[in-house]
């Protein structure tokens, strides 16, 4: 029996997902739980439609992501932190510290955890970190870490 998945099933597939399953598990498990739907005409015109309309939203989202990529790569941002005399800083730079500098730079917000910082930053000087901003877009940034 055909359905169409309405939410992510494990081990099974994702939402808006065309699956074969056994009817039993379909019709007591599935569809009760408003998991999925039977795979008929009307279902399958809708889900066409969703496809389309997501295929919309993700070209429009892309465009967006990629005026922002415009923005980030042209500019380095400057993080100032306490250093000793050696040019060793006290703790090491994070992710939220680039992020926080970003912000304050652009006045764009960069979630956190989509930053990957090369290695542990604990010295004054120039780097490069990767921003995923998109599962088929990611940027490198340079930013550069100063004394205060």
């Amino acid at each position: 029996m055909e359905v169409i998945l309405l939410q992510d099933v494990s081990k099974l597939g994702k939402e808006n997902d065309l699956v074969n399953v056994k009817p039993g598990y379909a019709r007591n498990f599935l569809i009760p739980r408003k998991l999925a739907v039977v795979a008929d005409e009307p279902a399958r015109k809708q889900l066409a439609e969703r496809h389309k309309h997501d295929a919309r939203r993700e070209e429009k989202l892309l465009k967006e992501i990629h005026v922002v990529v415009d923005k980030l790569k042209g500019s380095t941002y400057t993080i100032g932190t306490k250093a000793g005399t050696s040019g060793k800083i006290f703790g090491s730079i994070t992710s939220h510290m680039l992020a926080a500098a970003i912000k304050k730079q652009l006045n764009i917000s960069v979630d956190r955890k989509k930053i990957v910082l090369p290695e542990e930053v604990k010295n004054l000087g120039t780097y490069t970190a990767k921003i995923d901003l998109h599962k088929e877009v990611s940027v490198d940034v340079n930013f550069e870490v100063v004394a205060e």
